[in-house]
């Protein structure tokens, strides 16, 4: 279970230098914040940062912005940058519903979910992250040939994912029920702590590829 009360995490992520206190004022400036126009990567709901944090370090030519709207949980992945100090990762706390007043359009180049909540009540599908209404939203961010990359273990929630693309006009670039099986797409693949936590248990990791369909 996450870790949501942590005494004082608040008062570390706006003391932290890699936490982005008003991310809509970068709206459209995120390279001036790096310092460089290599390619913006998000992980939205990065949880305690072990995914965007290995990532950060195998790709320097590539900025990353971990995602997280739990203070107590993004807190665990701030104290991993603060030891490594990585100079191409920030972190924002935030909701990811204001997706488009931080990020301008076109300013993404791949957007990663990693175990999102699965939110399991129908009458919360829009709240899920891979849903129409959210695949709307990073349409707006992502560059033209940009691309979301989304694993779960909970199966209906990647079928949901699945049946959603076609809908919000997006095309399924690759697709696998069994990622750490499927020899190609799990090549370089980074897990996160529940990936590891999940597959040792047996459970078979789902993952898709999408983009926009440029038919549209």
């Amino acid at each position: 279970m996450r870790l949501r009360n942590i005494p004082g995490a608040r008062e570390a992520i706006v003391d932290s230098k890699y936490a982005v206190k008003n991310p809509e004022q970068q709206k459209g400036h995120w390279h001036e914040l790096f310092g460089n126009d290599h390619p913006i990567h998000i992980e939205i709901g990065m949880g305690k940062g072990r995914f965007i944090t290995t990532m950060a370090a195998l790709h320097p030519e590539i900025n990353y912005i971990g995602i997280e709207k739990y203070s107590s949980v993004m807190l665990r992945a701030l104290q991993k940058q603060e030891d490594t100090e990585l100079p191409n990762l920030y972190f924002i706390r935030m909701e990811a519903e204001v997706i488009t007043e931080v990020f301008a359009p076109g300013e993404v180049s791949v957007i990663y979910l990693n175990f999102s909540d699965p939110w399991p009540k129908d009458r919360h599908a829009k709240r899920r992250l891979p849903s129409r209404e959210f695949l709307r939203r990073y349409d707006v961010i992502l560059r033209k040939d940009g691309r979301v990359e989304f694993k779960t273990d909970n199966q209906d929630l990647f079928r949901f994912a699945l049946e959603e693309t076609e809908p919000a006009g997006w095309k399924q670039d690759a697709v696998t029920f069994d990622l750490h099986h499927d020899e190609a797409m799990n090549e370089g693949n980074v897990m996160t702590e529940y990936e590891e936590r999940f597959s040792t248990k047996g459970n078979p990791i789902c993952k898709y590829i999408i983009s926009r369909d440029v038919k549209r």
